[in-house]
């Protein structure tokens, strides 16, 4: 399952790539892997398989995968007609299409996506697969990105899916917890029960019936026409719109006797088989049509599968294999219509049947199958639904009518807009004028023709083999209680469900003959709405509501906001522990006069900083205060975090002080708000409010602490002495590497916000400096002779000569240094980064440009590849990802070496702070000094260079 898994990935990241090469013929060598994951899954039919994989058991992520009857049939389906929609997509595209590489990529992921949907046993781990389909599913939907329809129903279709999906998650938590599991198999055998279990399971029945289109969620799947027809073909009919009719299926063996499901699964399935078959009585585009049905039939399955009976699951799921086969055969021929007439419109085809004869037969037989007509798998399927559920015992007498009357009534709506789809595509009617769309049109080729063929002759020959069809989805029905004497079959004698097909075509037939006359009572107010504009006055009073809360909270005022903030701060966590803590504090308030006397000075500072009216002194100030608090940690023997909180308070006044040379030196006293005293009161409260939460939270432990055993981990565990740097490169590097990639996002704000519209390179060079003129005498530093004398400084230029390379010395010695002594790749990169702000200070943005003559953002990109393909390293070496690999050999002269593949995970934390302090240095400085040096001084003429 995993290989089918890895191939699926590495084909969708292959596919831009073989697009590139093939053009569209490049989806014939992808529609391979489905195919061969195919072969591996009928191969495994009868045999069920899992798979367990431990992950973060404490967060019940472990990869579980099952493989069982009901997994094997929706895998079919979904491998099976993944194959043939990617051969198909080679005769539907043009080569021009500038997206088509992404396009099957897409598809490709989405096959893989939905197998893992499908196999997933972890209810975790399945809803990760699930919104992996949402997310493919509104990138294949917005394929034609130009155009408004398509992004307006990709982003419905994101939007819809993704809240049902959301409160699916909060129910599979729900169902989790109260049943002590998240595997789907341990839960099925032992379903909980009680009040928080039926929430639990509504919660769920919401994602699954938002991903099927039920209404009144249904409004998203018409709208998601707009997509290319391949998507329509896979997604809307026999992938993506199946997983809420998948996950159904799953849970109906363990939670069909659940109070609410009953009435929340007939209740909804029934409503939308009909207003769905209404609703394609009405269109006139063929994708129109055929998307209300698929809604119609989608209700008809949920309804099946949602029964909790033997019979009904059988019924239910023959018809989704059914459903899969017509329905992506009638898109495709659709988009072989469009594709070689221009048009969908039923209004403006007329005499295609003579004119593509085949393609008309084949649509024939595809919705034969779809109306339910014999000898079709559709009529097979049908006939076992309406006999399921005549003589279902899980219904009382009252309810079974009920639903039988109203699956009797959706099914003559099928069986009137299946006709009105081929008479309308195909017939000898009579237009207006004459139908130039076909009479223009152009023929398609045998391949072209070929996959929709298939699938309608598998409708057929499926229908005729039914009792073979019986033995391979049997194994499912039988989980569900109920007799096991129905199988299916052409033929079970002149019963109910024979006369109540009869009663359907007949009606169905009835039904087509008389919507014109139907079709003219114009219904201006539907009687239950209309959803889509329901969706539409939602996000509208949406959007109003965040406008006037945003306008309530954020005024643009930033004492405003910050104070907000604070005092959420302040009262939520006080009011909390006021409420519900027991714990006695106790506090030491110092252990030595040193500390006492630091804490004084840190606090002396800050007071000063808040009274004082000059910028520089107020950021000098507040920097004593992070300079003592490094103070103290090396007071209380954390060198480590000492070193680290040294380097960045150094180097963030530095850009404190790159920040004011654009700013004033005095506060405006005009603007001064002086002494406020409830300013001070919080900002007193806020003060105390984290002493206390300190306090509190340290009190409040009651187990031995962890960090007791962090020496011998690191060691033992981790391969270095270094706790701080082993817990950042290796127990916590996962945590590591998402402050790393934050701080990547940064620098790039920054330069934005600074650059606007594009993005500088590297900093210049001396060479491209205008005055820039050779000479052979010989200089400090080269950026430092195109500095104005006034702001040169010798002695600054010769000690940074001197300083610079002990310094980077230095940060090399940190990087190799800290994964046993005080160190490691921040220090390092700190440390660097303070050498290149030496240099730049020293000479200028010419020295700067000098000394790194390289972007800044391939630095940080740099970094991140070396951070990142660390976890890609250690599993190759056998070891969990982000993890220490211990790599040993004996090199000659160097004797025995101990290599740990943290140390290249250090290398990118480095290079990315290094790369930081640059792109901020090219940003706050290099860029301000070139519009400086630009503006004109006074009495100066400026000249054009």
């Amino acid at each position: 399952m995993l290989a089918i898994l890895f191939a699926h990935a590495f084909a969708a990241v292959l596919a831009p790539a073989v697009v590139r090469t093939m053009g569209r013929n490049a989806f014939l060598p992808l529609s391979l892997v489905p195919a061969a994951s195919l072969v591996w899954v009928i191969a495994n039919w009868n045999t069920e398989q899992s798979l367990h994989i431990t992950w973060a058991p404490g967060l019940s992520m472990n990869i579980d995968m099952r493989f069982d009857s009901l997994a094997a049939i929706m895998s079919a389906l979904i491998l099976g007609i993944g194959t043939l929609v990617l051969i198909y997509c080679a005769r539907y595209f043009q080569d021009g299409d500038t997206r088509l590489g992404i396009f099957a990529a897409e598809m490709v992921a989405f096959s893989g996506a939905m197998f893992g949907l499908v196999t997933s046993d972890n209810m975790l781990i399945l809803y990760t697969f699930w919104e992996l389909t949402t997310v493919l599913s509104f990138l294949l939907v917005g394929h034609y990105a130009e155009r408004a329809s398509s992004r307006r129903a990709a982003t419905q279709a994101l939007l819809v899916t993704t809240a049902g999906g959301l409160a699916m998650l909060v129910g599979f938590i729900i169902l989790g917890q109260v049943g002590g599991s998240y595997q789907l198999s341990v839960l099925l055998e032992n379903p909980p029960d009680g009040v928080l279990a039926a929430i639990g399971v509504v919660l769920v029945l919401t994602g699954a019936l938002s991903k099927s289109a039920i209404i009144p969620m249904h409004f998203w799947l018409p709208g998601a026409m707009a997509a290319p027809t391949p998507v329509s073909a896979y997604l809307h009919a026999a992938a993506m719109v199946k997983a809420g009719i998948y996950l159904i299926a799953r849970l109906a063996p363990g939670f069909a006797d659940s109070g609410p499901w009953r009435v929340t699964v007939l209740t909804l399935g029934l409503g939308t088989m009909i207003l769905g078959g209404w609703r394609a009585m009405r269109a006139f585009d063929l994708k129109l049509i055929l998307a209300f049905g698929t809604v119609s039939q989608l209700g008809f399955l949920t309804v099946l599968v949602g029964t909790g009976s033997r019979d009904a699951a059988l019924a239910g799921i023959t018809l989704v294999v059914a459903h899969a086969m017509f329905k992506a055969c009638l898109f495709m021929v659709v988009g072989i219509i469009d594709h070689t007439t221009g048009t969908r419109d039923i209004r403006k085809l007329a005499h295609l049947g003579p004119a593509a004869p085949v393609l008309c037969v084949v649509a024939i037989g595809a919705a034969a199958s779809m109306a339910g007509l014999p000898p079709f798998l559709g009529f097979v399927g049908k006939e076992a639904a309406l006999e399921a559920v005549a003589t279902t015992s899980v219904l009382n007498p009252t309810v079974r009518a009920l639903v039988l009357a109203g699956i009797v009534l959706g099914s003559i709506l099928t069986v009137a807009y299946s006709i009105r789809f081929v008479w309308g595509a195909f017939a000898r009617k009579q237009l207006a004028e004459p139908s130039a769309p076909v009479q223009n049109m152009h023929r398609a080729g045998p391949l072209f023709l070929a996959v929709p063929a298939l699938l309608s002759a598998a409708g057929l020959v499926t229908g005729l083999i039914s009792p073979v069809l019986d033995s391979l989805l049997v194994a499912y029905a039988d989980t569900l209680p109920g007799p096991q004497g129905y199988h299916l079959g052409l033929w079970h004698g002149f019963g109910l469900a024979l006369w109540l097909t009869v009663l359907v075509i007949v009606g169905g037939v009835a039904l087509y003959l008389a919507h014109r006359r139907i079709s003219r009572l114009r219904f201006e107010r539907p009687l239950l709405g209309n959803a889509e504009r329901i969706y539409d006055a939602t996000l509208r009073g949406m959007d109003t509501l965040s406008i006037r809360l945003t306008g309530t909270t954020q005024r643009g005022s930033l004492p405003l906001t910050q104070a907000s903030i604070l005092v959420t701060l302040v009262l939520l966590p006080t009011i909390l522990l006021l409420l519900g803590t027991d714990n006695s504090v106790s506090l030491h308030v110092w252990e030595s006069p040193v500390q006492f006397a630091v804490g004084l000075i840190m606090i002396s500072a800050a007071l000063a900083a808040t009274v004082m009216r000059n910028r520089l002194a107020s950021v000098i100030l507040v920097g004593v205060t992070g300079y003592g608090c490094g103070v103290i940690f090396a007071l209380d023997g954390a060198p480590d975090l000492a070193l680290t909180q040294f380097l960045v308070e150094t180097l963030t006044l530095v850009i404190f002080v790159l920040v004011l040379r654009k700013l004033p030196a005095e506060i405006d006293e005009r603007q001064s708000v002086g002494f406020k005293p409830a300013r001070a009161a919080l900002g007193v409260a806020v003060g105390a409010a984290v002493t206390a939460l300190g306090a509190f939270a340290i009190s409040a432990r009651s187990a031995e602490p962890i960090s007791v055993h962090m020496p011998d981990l690191a060691y033992h565990v981790g391969n270095g002495k270094n706790v701080v740097n082993v817990l950042l490169v290796d127990i916590r590097a996962w945590d590591t590497l998402g402050e790393i990639s934050v701080l990547l996002v940064a620098a790039t704000g920054v330069a934005s916000l600074v650059f606007r519209t594009r993005r500088f390179g590297t900093a210049p060079r001396v060479a491209d400096a205008p005055s820039f003129a050779p000479t052979p005498e010989t200089t400090w530093l080269l950026g430092g002779d195109l500095i104005d004398p006034r702001h040169r400084s010798l002695i600054l230029e010769v000690t940074t000569r001197m300083v610079f390379p002990t310094m980077m010395v230095l940060s090399v010695y940190f990087f190799f240094s800290g994964h046993n002594a005080p160190g490691g790749g921040f220090a390092g990169g700190l440390t660097a980064g303070l050498a290149l702000v030496l240099r730049y200070l020293a000479g200028g943005r010419y020295e700067l440009g000098e000394t790194v003559p390289i972007d800044a953002g391939k630095i940080l990109g740099l970094g991140l590849i070396f951070s990142a393909g660390t976890a890609l390293a250690s599993v190759f070496l056998g070891a969990p990802a982000l993890s220490s690999a211990t790599i040993e050999m004996t090199l000659p002269l160097l004797g025995d070496i101990k290599l740990v593949t943290a140390l290249f995970f250090d290398l990118g934390v480095y290079l990315i702070v290094v790369g930081l302090v640059l792109d901020v240095l090219r940003s706050l400085g290099a860029r301000l000094d070139a519009e400086v040096e630009n503006l004109p001084e006074p009495g100066r003429q400026v000249t054009t260079r």
